[in-house]
């Protein structure tokens, strides 16, 4: 797979595209995928999949009152989108100049011009241009216009749940992993280094390794303790991951931590990597009346979660 950032020396035969900002590179995404590497075959071309970073309700002002938070960061995204089997990864830079284009323009100007367009593979709700004014109406004039092929696939859902960014974003940030991961079609991950904690967990009986994420718009689950996958260099363990303020050990702690006991791993890995796959949710952050009974949930935690993983 080849990655442009820019357009000028973008070269590709008889490119079939898909558009869209791809955030999580779920099921519906791949199902998308799936046909434009179908129909570029039938063209005799290459496929493309453009998109955008940032991600535009990044740039553009938004009466939403939550922040954005998002599934992938880029690095994330590309790794996911090289796994796919396309050829190009355009990743175009979005600005508020480029937004104010129309769809026809950004079609003419971009896609025609620049790219060679000769079919356009939708998703069923796709809109695009100023405004996202663009839909599958005005996709088909500017088609006839412009002599390239566009097809609108329809909804894709696994039995009742429909696949979005936005719904695996809910089910994220309200624990509900194990529900996420079925719509992304991966375990869902973040990727940190390990900093300096105040080593409460290893006079426990269960030492963890503090996470430091430096992505602003990563999306995390609110609280709770969870069963993991733990990637260190290339290589798996199993775990369990807190998220939330540690109530027990910290009463009138209010800062939120991520804090991971890796099972049979006895290495030393400060300033380290590692990457978090997330499982399933175990249970709620809980205010324990002493330090025992603390350890003894803590005890049977690890048992869930082996359960759980193995």
């Amino acid at each position: 797979m080849k990655v442009w950032t820019n357009l000028k020396d973008f070269k590709a035969k008889n490119s079939v595209i898909t558009i869209g900002t791809f955030d999580g590179v779920h099921l519906g995404h791949i199902e998308v995928i799936k046909t434009l590497l179908n129909k570029t075959a039938e063209f005799n071309g290459e496929s493309v999949v453009f998109t955008f970073w940032p991600h535009p309700k990044l740039i553009l002002p938004s009466n939403d009152s939550y922040k954005l938070l998002l599934l992938n960061n880029l690095e994330e995204k590309i790794e996911l989108l090289s796994k796919t089997g396309i050829e190009h990864l355009i990743i175009y830079p979005f600005s508020v100049e480029f937004s104010n284009l129309s769809s026809c323009e950004f079609i003419e100007q971009i896609l025609v011009k620049q790219v060679g367009i000769k079919a356009l593979i939708v998703g069923y709700d796709h809109h695009f241009g100023h405004n996202r004014e663009g839909n599958f109406d005005s996709l088909k004039e500017c088609s006839t216009k412009c002599n390239f092929k566009v097809e609108q696939l329809s909804e894709y859902r696994i039995e009742t749940d429909k696949i979005s960014s936005s719904a695996i974003r809910n089910f994220i940030i309200n624990g509900q992993v194990a529900k996420a991961n079925k719509l992304l079609g991966y375990n869902y991950m973040v990727s940190g280094k390990v900093v300096d904690g105040k080593k409460q967990g290893k006079k426990l009986g269960f030492p963890t390794a503090n996470i430091e994420i430096n992505d602003n718009y990563k999306i995390l689950p609110e609280t709770g303790i969870f069963a993991v996958k733990v990637k260190y260099n290339s290589d798996y363990f199993n775990g369990m991951l807190s998220i939330g303020t540690n109530p027990t050990l910290s009463k009138e702690n209010t800062k939120k931590t991520i804090e991971v006991n890796i099972f049979d791993f006895y290495k030393d890995i400060y300033q380290e990597k590692l990457t978090i796959e997330f499982i399933e949710k175990m249970r709620d952050e809980v205010r324990f009346d002493n330090i025992q009974l603390l350890i003894e949930q803590l005890k049977l935690d690890k048992v869930n979660a082996l359960n759980i993983l193995l």
